[in-house]
């Protein structure tokens, strides 16, 4: 996104609406390319009374920013918009998590911050290391050049996005072990996330999850989404 110094009258009305803050006033309105994700909030807010804004294709590695950040952009990969995932919301239908397993999801940026590439693959390393399996069916998964290690394409990592989140999977058992590494891989980025960890409900209505973030000293919140299974379930029994 960028502003047509030509036009722009410096009303400043634009200002408050992007969420990175990376517009700023001089003697016109300037857009701080290194801070601007692309999310097009600014256009589309129709406020500017000049209609100063230009939104133009970006070449790669800077097209990944509207790609993530821009809620009316589909990610090829998925054919989902936004950050490209349906995060985890429809495994009553999916299957991805049969009895045993959890699944977690890790969500960078928000609100307001934004993250790098590079915060989210120092994060993405960590747990795989700690033996999660990535979500194929995930953006970010698809930025990875090895999946065993979790590393991303070093061509992005300086790409800042308004968000974006890894999924992934992993034997209950692991759960220690993974959000031990979340933990400590959290000390080393420049950002905010936050963490979705889910599991199926024993035929006994116990919540694995529940137990485990007990024992390990995370205090779990009492306001977890269960989805009730509206959909034709793939996840049957301990398959």
């Amino acid at each position: 996104m960028r502003i047509d110094s030509e036009t722009c009258i410096a009303c400043e009305l634009c200002l408050p609406y992007c969420p990175m803050g990376a517009i700023s006033m001089d003697d016109v309105a300037v857009i701080d390319q290194e801070e601007c994700v692309d999310c097009g909030v600014c256009l589309r807010s129709g406020v500017c009374p000049s209609d100063c804004f230009i939104e133009e294709a970006a070449p790669w590695p800077r097209s990944l920013r509207a790609t993530f950040s821009n809620p009316l952009t589909v990610h090829k990969e998925t054919r989902i918009a936004g950050r490209g995932t349906e995060e985890m919301k429809t495994n009553e239908v999916t299957g991805r998590f049969k009895r045993g397993w959890a699944g977690l999801g890790v969500e960078f940026g928000r609100p307001g911050i934004g993250t790098r590439f590079r915060d989210v693959d120092k994060v993405a390393q960590a747990l795989a290391k700690a033996g999660v399996e990535f979500e194929p069916m995930n953006p970010v998964t698809r930025l990875m050049v090895d999946q065993s290690t979790g590393k991303i394409n070093d061509e992005v990592l300086n790409e800042k996005v308004l968000s974006a989140i890894i999924e992934c999977r992993f034997p209950l058992e692991k759960a220690p072990a993974v959000l031990g590494a979340l933990k400590e891989a959290a000390k080393e980025i420049d950002t905010v996330f936050s963490v979705d960890f889910i599991n199926r409900v024993e035929p006994d209505d116990s919540v694995p999850a529940e137990r485990i973030l007990t024992e390990i000293g995370i205090p779990p919140s009492i306001n977890g989404k269960n989805n009730v299974g509206l959909g034709r379930p793939l996840a049957e029994g301990g398959d």
